[in-house]
């Protein structure tokens, strides 16, 4: 039995080290901790979290008016609902399946092949920083039908907004600068969205801007809101999961070998990493009406903050959960990556994450590209794992050294 924590807070740097050594005492402890200093709630159950995300007239998402609205430039897709938020997701959605899906793995490939070429014949690679924070923006603007070139600065302004709705008690100095880059980036891409507008293309951004609600088209506004949601939706996720891989299936050498022997099992191992360490560990809502969880009333108008690195390892949801094993029974790989997964890590529900099969597609192909090459990877020498991140959280740095290759051109 856990035992009980004075004075325990999720927003303490004891917790910000290692949150999964906390989860279990919170679970059998805590299940509703209350965080006085910023008034809101955290729950840890699996059952519990699910029920907050699959009762959306219980638990609304009208939070993100002060989360999310001020950085995206406008409503997102989490605050919508009805015929309007069918009508937007559909639209994304199939800017992520089908046909478009199809072309946008050749990109991936393409960014991915680019990116590694120079690393290959050294023989080490940072695959969070040389490698995957710059693949996912790439693999983004892609999609997006923007400029490549200008990834880097992209990629600042979106750190901006990321901070923003991450963040759980931002500093007066840390909330302009992260509106400073919202402003410019709506500036970077309202041009963009007028010429796409006289000139559509097959894009993602030009779908949107000939898109209709209502017999109506989309203003710039609710485009530029859709664009940005798209862009810290697809790129937030990617480099985190990438990398976390690549660090279960190095420190379980025994299940690295079976996934490169037999590449059928990587989708498991991909599922199996989103349970054991989700790159997205919160997801906020606001209670409509006073909730009872554990004997414990949250109160209406209360901000709920649904744990989902805690939840994904709920002995009651998954059978030794802090073990990692990607040939666990209890996780199908086939529902994992749809609104019917066990785990929690895209969300469930109405407001699921909206680019699942996207993510699922972009992983998978970049890692089955990379593990033949990364042969006999492993930790460089001095390398110190470290994680980050409360509200999404990954490797601030992995760096690998891997047999060199020297006797093939490119991926």
């Amino acid at each position: 039995m856990p035992v009980a924590r004075s004075g325990f807070s999720i927003l303490s740097e004891d917790f910000a080290t290692d949150p999964y050594r906390s989860f279990g005492w919170l679970r059998e402890q805590a299940p509703v901790h209350h965080e006085s200093s910023i008034d809101s709630y955290f729950l840890s159950r699996h059952e519990d979290v699910t029920r907050v995300l699959t009762d959306h007239e219980a638990f609304s998402t009208e939070m993100f008016q002060v989360r999310a609205e001020p950085v995206m430039r406008g409503p997102v897709l989490a605050q919508m609902t009805g015929a309007e938020h069918t009508a937007k997701r559909k639209i994304i959605v199939r800017g992520f399946t089908g046909d478009a899906l199809r072309e946008q793995i050749r990109a991936i490939r393409a960014n991915a092949a680019e990116l590694m070429a120079p690393f290959l014949t050294r023989g080490r690679v940072d695959l969070v920083n040389d490698f995957g924070r710059p693949f996912g923006v790439n693999v983004t603007l892609d999609v997006l039908g923007l400029d490549k070139a200008d990834w880097r600065q992209v990629a600042a302004w979106h750190s901006g907004v990321i901070e923003f709705i991450t963040s759980l008690d931002l500093t007066p100095e840390r909330h302009r600068h992260c509106l400073d880059c919202a402003e410019q980036l709506e500036a970077y891409l309202v041009p963009v969205i007028r010429q796409r507008r006289r000139h559509p293309g097959d894009d993602l951004i030009s779908r949107l801007c000939t898109a209709e609600f209502d017999g109506i088209a989309l203003s710039d506004r609710e485009v530029t809101a859709l664009i940005i949601n798209v862009l810290a939706a697809s790129t937030e996720p990617a480099d985190k999961t990438l990398a976390l891989l690549f660090r279960h299936l190095i420190d379980h050498p025994e299940q690295l070998a079976q996934v490169r022997q037999d590449p059928e099992l990587l989708p498991a191992a991909i599922a199996e990493t989103l349970r054991y360490t989700p790159p997205v560990q919160l997801i906020p809502r606001q209670a409509e009406r006073d909730a009872v969880f554990a004997g414990v009333t949250i109160p209406a108008g209360a901000t709920v903050f649904c744990m989902i690195g805690a939840a994904n390892r709920d002995p009651e949801a998954f059978t030794a959960p802090d073990t990692f094993d990607i040939h666990r029974p209890d996780l199908s790989t086939a529902r994992s990556f749809t609104a019917a997964a066990q785990h929690l890590a895209f969300g469930t529900g109405l407001h699921q994450c909206v680019g699942t099969a996207f993510a699922r597609a972009e992983i998978e192909t970049v890692a089955g590209m990379l593990l033949p090459l990364l042969e006999k990877v492993r930790y460089s020498p001095g390398f110190r794992y470290r994680e980050t991140g409360l509200y999404t959280r990954g490797p601030s740095a992995l760096s690998l050294d891997f047999t060199p290759v020297l006797d093939r051109q490119g991926l």
